[in-house]
């Protein structure tokens, strides 16, 4: 089963550098977002996790950027101590809404 991902607020545009067709793609990531989740990674020190735990909260554009690269996180065998390392190696912690060692 194939699962379309939603891509509200990515923005597409396309330009000519050098006489070849450019694409380049934004998304617009809200401060409220990266606050709301530096907030749940400051919480999880004290909380004891439940049987679910939110991880992460990836931007549209990034997980679009990962599947042209050949990492696709909506496939079956993909965990999340891979995407949580691809976040790392990123630079793109502020993204993750924990803490905890996982």
């Amino acid at each position: 089963m194939t699962k379309n991902i939603d891509l509200v607020g990515v923005s597409n545009d396309f330009d000519e550098k050098a006489g070849y067709l450019v694409r380049e793609d934004s998304q617009q990531i809200s401060d409220t977002l990266l606050t709301s989740l530096k907030d749940k990674r400051h919480d999880t020190a004290t909380r004891r996790e439940d049987e679910f735990m939110h991880v992460a909260s990836i931007p549209v554009i990034f997980v679009e950027k990962w599947q042209r690269e050949g990492f696709d996180i909506m496939q079956p065998g993909v965990t999340y101590k891979e995407i949580v390392a691809r976040l790392k190696a990123e630079n793109l912690e502020g993204f993750m809404a924990t803490d905890k060692s996982i």
